[in-house]
C-alpha cells in the first residue's frame, strides 16, 4: 500500500476510519488528480442525504435514485470548485488539487470550529484518525453561506499527503 493511501486497519464500522479498499472506491485516478482540482467524496454509509448533488452546479455529482444512495461522481465533469464541500452536512467531501505545484498540493477541507484560521496560518495536518502527518499553510478561507453552508479551508500541503491529510489543527496541542 502506498504512503498516500495508508489508513488504519479495519473498517469504517469498527474504527471510524475507512479502509484502503473503501477509499479506493471513491478516489479519482492519478491521471485525473494530476489535471487539476477534483472532488473526493468519502461518504460510505447509506443515509438520507443528498445536498452534495444539489450543491454541484456542473452536474458532476450524479442524481440520486434513492435518497439513501451514496454519491457517485463523474470526475471528468468536476471542476473542483468546492461548493459540494460546503454543502455536505457530514463533512465527508474534500477537493484535492495535485496540479498546484511540483511538490505541493492543495486540499479543500470543511471546517466548523472556532475561530476560523486566517490566510497564511501555519497548521498541523491530520489524517482521518486525527494523527498529525505533516505541516501545511492556509491558502484561502471561504466562509460558509448559512444556513446550508460550511466554511471551506484550502490548505497548501506536501503532495505526498494529498490523499492522507483530511483535517488540521492550528497551533500546538494542549
Amino acid at each position: 500500500m502506498s504512503e498516500s493511501m495508508q489508513v488504519s486497519p479495519g473498517t469504517l464500522a469498527t474504527t471510524g476510519v475507512p479502509s484502503a479498499e473503501e477509499l479506493a472506491k471513491v478516489t479519482p485516478s492519478a491521471e485525473r488528480r494530476a489535471r487539476g482540482p477534483v472532488v473526493m467524496i468519502e461518504c460510505f454509509q447509506r443515509i438520507p442525504c443528498d445536498p452534495c448533488h444539489y450543491g454541484c452546479r456542473v452536474g458532476a455529482i450524479e442524481p440520486f435514485t434513492d435518497i439513501n444512495d451514496t454519491p457517485v461522481v463523474d470526475w471528468d465533469k468536476c471542476t473542483g470548485c468546492g461548493l459540494c464541500v460546503a454543502a455536505c452536512p457530514g463533512l465527508a467531501i474534500f477537493v484535492v488539487d495535485e496540479a498546484a505545484g511540483e511538490d505541493e498540493c492543495r486540499i479543500a477541507v470543511p471546517y466548523e470550529m472556532s475561530p476560523v484560521p486566517s490566510k497564511g496560518a501555519q497548521v498541523k495536518l491530520l489524517d482521518r484518525a486525527g494523527v498529525e502527518v505533516g505541516e501545511g499553510l492556509v491558502e484561502r478561507v471561504v466562509p460558509g453561506r448559512k444556513p446550508e453552508g460550511t466554511t471551506v479551508v484550502w490548505l497548501r500541503a506536501p503532495k505526498r499527503l494529498s490523499l492522507v491529510a483530511r483535517g488540521f489543527r492550528v497551533g500546538e496541542a494542549e
